[in-house]
């Protein structure tokens, strides 16, 4: 057993490194019975959330070394952290829009938890952001993980809710347009908000 092995099993989860990687491979190439099988097994919560967490930190890690280049060490610190924390943050609103859209719009049956799994494991492509710091073309593959993360998420939510494709296209739509809103809006806060620690962080050295 590895060290992966060994640290999944630390977090309550009994899949292999190998196995999660394997999942991941599928949900990345939108493979529809994959989806199914996550739908419907509650076991894969942890995973997803597993997944989610390591695509987030991905994201800081590109903007942690986007300020180390820059020499900017304090900002390298606060792009690490608040990457990761909108990224998990995202994970859960769009499950929550998305079944208040459904239930509400379209009166669905839809089960939270079956849409956080399907949507953890659509945002593996989102890992392509931890090359955003790559001069050029970091950010396209950035933004192409983005785009890709939301096909997953159509076909993973196509499994969820019982609802033909224009409804769910539009719920797709709408959560999608609701997660931009929102997390821009959180996101400016918390970087105002790091504006203002430069004088405590310059103060230490270490902006």
């Amino acid at each position: 057993m590895t060290f992966l092995d060994n640290f999944l099993k630390s977090l309550g989860i009994s899949s292999s490194f190998e196995q999660i990687y394997n999942r991941s491979i599928r949900a990345a190439l939108l493979n529809r019975e994959f989806y199914q099988e996550v739908e419907a097994d509650p076991s894969f919560n942890r995973e997803a959330l597993v997944i989610v967490v390591i695509v987030s930190v991905a994201s800081g890690i590109a903007a942690f070394i986007t300020g180390v280049f820059r020499l900017q060490f304090g900002r390298a610190v606060l792009g690490l952290i608040i990457p990761s924390a909108v990224g998990v943050g995202n994970y859960y609103l769009w499950a929550y829009v998305t079944q208040f859209i459904a239930t509400n719009m379209f009166d669905s049956d839809t089960d939270l938890g079956e849409l956080l799994r399907v949507l953890g494991y659509a945002s593996v492509p989102r890992i392509l952001s931890l090359l955003a710091f790559v001069p050029c073309f970091g950010p396209a593959l950035s933004f192409v993980g983005g785009v890709w993360a939301l096909a997953a998420g159509y076909v993973g939510i196509q499994e969820v809710l019982d609802l033909d494709s224009k409804e769910i296209l539009l719920t797709v739509f709408l959560g999608w347009l609701a997660i931009m809103i929102i997390s821009g809006i959180v996101t400016t806060v918390l970087r105002i908000g790091a504006v203002g620690l430069g004088p405590v962080l310059r103060s230490l050295g270490v902006y």
